[in-house]
């Protein structure tokens, strides 16, 4: 029989729970594919309760699941009990975004679910109860590391239909940017993106157009050295490996129409330098992809949203979009 999707509680408190039960209400209209909630079954029919949906809750395992997604939102419970009400996290809040992420990588490394769907987790949550990780993404490569022995490079893609994006730096001050950007992570970067386009994606010769860091990249070396000494030398040790790689580009001329449609997947030096573009052409259906990792994991592009958090106005459809790329990128899902 084919797996159903792991999908993860994230912060209890956020808007998760309901693009969940928005996404399942409607499931048939949405063409959501069959996927399992990790979380407390109470806990979701009291959202459910309160945002006047009639949602059935049916507590079953990952095996069962696929049968019952039909009649009732399958939820596979973890063991904690949680508390925290619509836009107020409490006690709760931590260990059960926690505990479902741990529980859905263990699912499908065990064979049970086809991939994770990760809802929204509150950082500054996590932090207060001393989570070690910088964010998901680190958390699963730990996870990964921890439960297969084998070390991973997580990669954070963004993706959507118009365009698929990969910072290869991340979540640090622009001005540690020249410090941390190398050839070597670029190339590193590059490999694992070309590798996961073909596995994950099915595109046979994936295409990387790479942007220069400087405006104009560097305009041969005469606004920062950076493009000619750092960027150009990975790209050439990426096409030398087969890899088809292109650049130092200018990021302000990469992302229109007609340049979009000469790549597909366009690597970035910096967080803003990915994520502006793609927020702008596809803010609520842009996906969250994680390459280099054992499994798939996708999530939606957006965070917790306490302030919509149990009113009922939360879109859907970049978690929709998130279980859609899911299953397609994992033949077992199909």
């Amino acid at each position: 029989m084919n797996l159903p999707l792991a999908l993860t509680l994230g912060e209890p408190a956020g808007i998760g729970p309901d693009l969940t039960l928005a996404i399942w209400s409607k499931r048939r209209e949405l063409a959501a594919p069959p996927f399992y909630l990790l979380g407390d079954p109470a806990f979701i029919g009291a959202r459910a309760y309160a945002l006047g949906l009639s949602v059935p809750i049916v507590e079953t395992t990952p095996t069962n699941s696929r049968l019952a997604f039909d009649r009732a939102l399958p939820v596979v419970p973890f063991g904690l009990r949680v508390t925290a009400r619509a836009g107020r996290p409490d006690p709760s809040s931590a260990p059960a975004a926690i505990g479902a992420i741990r529980t859905a990588v263990a699912d499908v490394l065990a064979g049970r679910a086809a991939a994770v769907v990760t809802n929204p987790i509150a950082k500054s949550v996590l932090y207060q109860a001393r989570f070690p990780d910088p964010g998901h993404t680190e958390y699963l490569a730990r996870l990964a590391e921890e439960m297969t022995g084998t070390p991973v490079r997580p990669v954070m893609m963004l993706w959507s239909p118009e365009l698929a994006v990969v910072p290869v730096t991340i979540h640090i001050p622009l001005c540690d940017v020249m410090s941390a950007l190398t050839a070597d992570l670029i190339v590193e970067t590059g490999r694992i993106v070309a590798r996961d386009m073909t596995a994950r994606f099915g595109i046979t010769h994936p295409r990387l157009a790479i942007a220069g860091l400087n405006p104009h990249a560097g305009e041969d070396g005469t606004i920062g050295r950076e493009d000619v000494e750092v960027v150009a030398p990975a790209i050439k040790r990426l096409k030398a490996e087969g890899i088809d790689a292109r650049g130092p580009l200018p990021a302000d001329a990469m992302f229109h129409s007609v340049a979009r449609a000469t790549y597909d997947a366009a690597l970035c030096m910096y967080h803003d330098q990915a994520l502006i573009p793609i927020k702008t052409l596809a803010f609520h259906h842009g996906v969250n992809v994680t390459l280099g990792l054992p499994f798939v994991r996708t999530s939606p592009d957006h965070g917790t949203a306490f302030d919509l958090a149990g009113t009922g106005r939360a879109d859907p459809s970049s978690l929709l979009a998130a279980l859609k790329l899911a299953a397609r990128m994992t033949p077992a899902a199909a």
